[in-house]
This record gives C-alpha cells, sequence and structure tokens, in this order.
C-alpha cells in the first residue's frame, strides 16, 4: 500500500493551545453530533448499514488502542486502570463510565456509560447506534489485557434506556 494520507497520528490533533488561544478545547455537542451523523448517512449510503457499523466500530477500535497507548499504558492494576479511565472520560467530557461486572479470569464485562458523547439525549429509535463506543471499549479493553475482546451494546439511549449498556467477551480461539 502506498503511503496513506490520513493514518492515525497524535500530531493530527495539533496543538489545541496554539491553534484555538480564545475558544479553547472544546466544541459544542450539536457539532461533534453533526459530524458523526454526516458520516454515518454518506458511509450507509454507500456501503450500506452494515458495512457503516463496521467502519464505525473499527474506528472507536483504533481510538480506543490509540487513548490506551497515549494515557494509560503504564497502568497494570485492573482496578486502578478503571478508576483513572472513569476519571479521564468524565473529564474529556465522553460519558460517565461504570463497571456493573467484571470477571478477568473468565473475560466477561458489563460496563454503561451515561451522558454518552453520541446518544443521550437522541430520540428513541428501537436499535442501538453506539457502534463507535463499542469499537472503543474493545479497544481499550484489549489494550488493557492483550486479549481480543468482542463489545456489544446491549442497552442503549435510543431504545429507551437511560443508560448504554455494554457486554464485553473476551473472543477465544
Amino acid at each position: 500500500m502506498k503511503d496513506r494520507k490520513y493514518k492515525f497520528t497524535w500530531d493530527l490533533i495539533g496543538d489545541l493551545e496554539l491553534g484555538r488561544p480564545n475558544l479553547g478545547p472544546y466544541a459544542r455537542l450539536e457539532v461533534y453530533r453533526l459530524m458523526q451523523f454526516s458520516f454515518r448517512d454518506i458511509l450507509e449510503k454507500n456501503y450500506g448499514t452494515e458495512k457503516a457499523d463496521a467502519l464505525f466500530y473499527e474506528s472507536g477500535k483504533l481510538a480506543g488502542e490509540e487513548m490506551f497507548k497515549k494515557f494509560f499504558s503504564e497502568l497494570t492494576n485492573f482496578n486502578e486502570y478503571v478508576k483513572v479511565l472513569q476519571t479521564a472520560l468524565r473529564e474529556m467530557g465522553v460519558g460517565i463510565l461504570k463497571v456493573e461486572e467484571a470477571d478477568l479470569e473468565v473475560g466477561r464485562f458489563v460496563l454503561t456509560v451515561s451522558e454518552d458523547l453520541d446518544c443521550s439525549g437522541l430520540p428513541e429509535l428501537d436499535y442501538e447506534i453506539c457502534a463507535y463506543d463499542e469499537g472503543f471499549i474493545a479497544g481499550l479493553m484489549e489494550s488493557f489485557t492483550g486479549i481480543k475482546f468482542k463489545v456489544k451494546e446491549v442497552d442503549c439511549w435510543c431504545t429507551g434506556d437511560r443508560t448504554c449498556r455494554f457486554l464485553a467477551e473476551a473472543v477465544k480461539d
């Protein structure tokens, strides 16, 4: 493959202090969702719903892996990792993470994210929409454990729940 134009690096995030001295690092949620749902619309129109969701999952997974490397790679204790991750996600405005069930030996977790960046406050749609978050959680889990995970959203704001709930299970070879 020839050199890629958009291969992810943290340099692409840029120097936010230099670039936004007046506005700072935050934008309104509507702008983020406008970008996300515009991407989803075009991807779905060109590739279909299943492929669009798969691309969002894959993108979220990359983001989770990269976030782990940049912010959490020094952590080795699971409880400490969860605590630091919860604080970081809350401070960044991503959401409020809670671990409802955790079985490291079996590789099964149930996590919730309240006030989720992607869907909290959306109308009920009768289907889950947090494919990016599924991938993001998988990337974070795999990076910490070294084990491949499949993450599936089982409850969503858009299905009438008021928190997003994810089942993360280790993939057995």
